[in-house]
């Protein structure tokens, strides 16, 4: 193999690719980028077994062939060339890959092209394209909800399927972790009808949700009862899907809860983060007394001292109190995008919901703690 690239084209598609790539593996050639240079291209392909990348991109192609290489290695040697810098690259699998530029000349160890795990073939029976905001809205309010608790390992992703609200297709995605749970919804793209309810992996939402950021327009979205592939441009993301039965998320999402608060979002949470300031440590507590018109935020911890702050609110129920750690509380009152935060309660030990008063298109339950 030979080719001249330059840097910066190089650069972003091993950013791409080296984030796949885990920094300990036990086989090593999952430590390395697989660099296929044909006709007037180069593709780079990365891969964990679970999760694989493939990015095409331009280059002068001088002799076609394969050979691999040191994902973080070549990234990192690349990151730190000079802007503007021509790269040339040149090796086969059977020897060391040669990496210039300008003065600098780095020489890599390489692994046999032949022992790179080969793409999983299969059929994706549902595609559909999704605009690119639409998609990062789906993973933006949702994976913060995402478990990382390995046990339960069918909640370590978004929960993606289609569904209907009031007659109208919808898709939604939906993460919990039993503390809290996150659902947002948009119109079903068209192509979406058939589409099986899947769990998406926490690092395929991640490295997604990286590639969305370079990109506008729409992606396409493949899916399999086992499998999705993403396809952001130049770039392929492939990745399994969790083999698991998401819980019935609808029986956690309280329908009754009649006392209703609404505060402003961002002055909510700049108070909630004040008062917590004292709370433990470990609980990270936090009060809430309602009353009409008026909500006291609290926090307590023996070895810090108390904490108390008054909050104006749109509230008319009954004076109740309910405590949330504050963590989540904040975590979830910033996906509130507008300025009108509304929390429906039902008692001190039931749990909260909590929802953008102006877009019903987003809903999360906060599960409450004792203070």
């Amino acid at each position: 193999m030979k080719l001249t690239i330059e840097r910066s084209v190089l650069l972003k598609a091993l950013a791409h690719v080296q984030s796949v790539v885990e920094r300990r593996n036990t086989i090593p050639i999952l430590s390395n980028v697989l660099m296929d240079a044909q006709g007037s291209g180069l593709a780079l392909t990365a891969t964990d077994m679970d999760l694989t990348v493939v990015e095409r991109i331009k280059a002068e192609v001088a002799t076609s062939s394969a050979v691999t290489a040191s994902a973080h290695t070549l990234y990192d040697i690349v990151r730190k060339l000079p802007e503007g810098a021509d790269v040339t690259l040149s090796g086969s699998h059977e020897q060391q890959l040669l990496l210039t530029a300008g003065r600098s000349r780095f020489t890599l160890a390489t692994l046999p092209r032949e022992d790179f795990p080969a793409a999983t073939q299969g059929e994706f029976a549902c595609r559909f394209l999704l605009q690119t905001d639409a998609l990062k809205s789906l993973i933006d309010r949702t994976r913060f909800a995402i478990s990382m608790e390995e046990t339960r390992y069918y909640l370590n992703g978004i929960y993606l399927h289609a569904t209907k609200v009031e007659g109208v297709p919808m898709m939604r995605a939906v993460a919990t972790d039993g503390h809290r749970l996150a659902r947002f919804e948009i119109p079903l793209p068209e192509g979406g009808e058939e589409m099986p309810g899947v769990i998406v992996p926490r690092k395929a939402v991640n490295e997604v949700r990286k590639l969305l950021d370079e990109v506008e327009g729409s992606v396409e979205v493949a899916l399999s009862d086992t499998r999705i592939r993403i396809t952001v441009e130049e770039t392929v993301l492939t990745s399994k899907l969790i083999d698991g039965t998401f819980p019935d998320y609808e029986r956690v999402i309280p329908s009754g809860n009649d006392r209703v608060m609404q505060a402003h979002a961002k002055a909510f949470i700049a108070c909630v983060d004040r008062v917590s300031t004292i709370s433990s440590e470990k609980s990270r507590a936090v009060k809430l007394a309602l009353n009409e018109g008026q909500l006291k935020l609290s926090a307590e911890a023996p070895d810090s001292g108390t904490a108390l702050e008054e909050f104006e609110i749109v509230y008319g129920g009954e004076a109740m109190e309910i405590g949330f750690n504050s963590r989540y509380l904040m975590e979830v009152a910033s996906q509130v995008s507008g300025e009108v935060l509304s929390m429906a309660l039902a008692d001190s030990a039931s749990p909260a919901v909590i929802q953008d008063a102006q877009d019903p298109a987003a809903l999360y339950v906060l599960m409450p703690m004792r203070v």
